[in-house]
């Protein structure tokens, strides 16, 4: 395939009936995905993904790889008149999101599984499966865009920013991005409900997919003390001196940043400023205290050009996906390791959470924030 633009779709085929694998989770972006490169001549075919327990997958609404949305993408794939196969990936789902997530939480830390599930699973497992199946390219319904540069293929963000999703795929390797295509990268949400409209597909209307898929309700301590037995013990919630303020039933119910919830009476308001799993202890402090300038970093992932690793290299970084990139400056080590440093304080600096790089539009790379001990 040819280098993509930003307008939307593909670039024309390089030859015809080229086969894309399509990965169909059953909402709008990613039928109106596969009808998109069906009206564009690709030989289409369609997989869905079984993630975890059918029973959960179809008492729940709203979430992705559900036992509604698995029948979802079957419609739309007989719609489209394309081949579609159901894969049950439930063990490996298990072993490299759900468990990572109760850990994570177990650490004091706040994960996004959806970053693990993109890295692993489905730009891992699901890449391979396309091409065993004699496919050409992966193709997702991400809003990102991927743009051949100088030295390859480049990630960039979408050019919607209201649906950019490009710090959820922070971690696509080089390897991967040369494989992947995403067609929606120059869209609006309004226009692929629209080319679903257009193709009478079952999903044009349906909400966008809410929470986390695996855990129902949102109800994430319940669900981690299912799945950590004894792990969960009560402790102590103290200031920034060390004075105890009152107790709590388990770190995994708080987050840094958090307000609500503490059970603290009286005085001026507290956040969760820092979780230590360690002395089982949350530590709680004024609004000022959550503000901070060095963002430790692991687990990098580098897109960028390979000389310019371990400089003082000056980026723009998000700390959280709904936030915008702020100034800061990037120094990485050879151990997949590294620290931004903020040109200016910001809240909530949260262990788990993802560090992404960017260079305007173009991902860098990013990093899992780390607890600094």
């Amino acid at each position: 395939m040819e280098k993509e633009s930003a307008s939307p779709g593909l670039s024309p085929v390089r030859a015809p009936l080229s086969r894309i694998v399509v990965a169909m989770s059953g909402g709008v972006d990613s039928s109106a995905t596969a009808a998109l490169l069906v009206e564009q001549g690709f030989d289409v075919v369609g997989v869905t993904l079984q993630l975890y327990d059918h029973g959960l997958a179809l008492a729940k609404k709203g979430a992705c790889c559900a036992g509604q949305d698995i029948y979802d993408a079957r419609l739309v794939a007989e719609k489209l008149g394309i081949p579609h196969y159901v894969l049950d990936y439930e063990s490996r789902f298990q072993q490299s999101v759900i468990d990572e997530f109760a850990d994570s939480y177990l650490r004091g830390e706040t994960p996004v599984p959806c970053i693990r599930c993109n890295h692993t699973v489905k730009f891992k497992d699901l890449l391979a499966t396309a091409r065993d199946l004699g496919a050409e390219a992966l193709a997702t319904g991400h809003y990102v865009r991927r743009i051949e540069g100088d030295a390859g293929p480049e990630l960039h963000q979408g050019l919607d920013p209201k649906r950019d999703q490009s710090y959820f795929l922070f971690a696509t390797t080089r390897a991967q991005l040369d494989f992947l295509r995403f067609p929606l990268g120059g869209w609006s949400k309004e226009a692929t409900r629209a080319l679903a409209l257009r193709h009478g597909l079952p999903v044009a209307d349906k909400p966008d997919s809410q929470d986390i898929c695996f855990v129902p309700d949102g109800a994430h301590a319940r669900f981690i003390e299912k799945l950590r037995p004894g792990a969960v013990s009560p402790g102590e919630i103290v200031d920034l001196a060390g004075q105890v303020l009152g107790r709590h039933e388990g770190v995994i119910n708080f987050t840094v940043g958090q307000r609500r919830g503490l059970g603290i009476g009286g005085g001026e308001p507290l956040y969760v400023v820092r979780i230590e799993p360690e002395t089982n202890r949350v530590v709680a402090g004024p609004a000022e205290a959550l503000r901070g300038s060095r963002v430790r970093l692991a687990e990098v992932n580098w897109l960028g050009a390979p000389d310019l690793l371990c400089r003082d290299l000056p980026v723009q970084v998000k700390l959280r996906s709904a936030q915008p990139a702020v100034p800061a400056r990037l120094t990485l080590d050879e151990e997949g390791g590294g620290e931004a440093v903020l040109n200016a304080p910001a809240a909530g600096i949260a262990p788990g959470q993802a560090c992404v790089f960017y260079d305007g539009a173009r991902v860098l790379g990013g990093g899992w924030i780390r607890r600094d001990l």
